[in-house]
């Protein structure tokens, strides 16, 4: 029994000592940031902690004939900004769990 009891103290300590890297990891991705563009008329930044930072727009895509190109441009850049946030902070996570397979909201 008093085996036992060690061997839950010692995985206890390796989750708390998991928890804060992935504590860390977190914080320091979310000051990383992260850039995409759609044709050179739209640039998004976000964090990664997926917040948009910035969004830029060539006032000669800003077209009043085809809003809804600029619309599409502006779609494609944040939401690939975003999905490179996600992309490595999934990488990034992933490799101080091991593996273990833990669901998104539990990184």
């Amino acid at each position: 029994m008093a085996g036992s009891l060690g061997d839950l103290g010692g995985l206890l300590r390796q989750a708390q000592q998991m928890q804060r890297q992935m504590t860390a990891k977190q914080e320091e991705l979310a000051r990383r940031r992260f850039e995409a563009s759609a044709g050179g008329a739209v640039r998004a930044v976000v964090s990664g902690d997926r917040r948009l930072l910035e969004l830029r727009i060539d006032p000669a895509a800003a077209d009043p004939e085809d809003v809804a190109a600029l619309e599409d441009a502006v779609l494609t850049a944040v939401n690939e900004a975003l999905r490179q946030a996600a992309e490595t902070a999934a990488e990034e996570l992933g490799k101080l769990s091991g593996g273990l397979g833990l669901p998104g909201g539990l990184l």
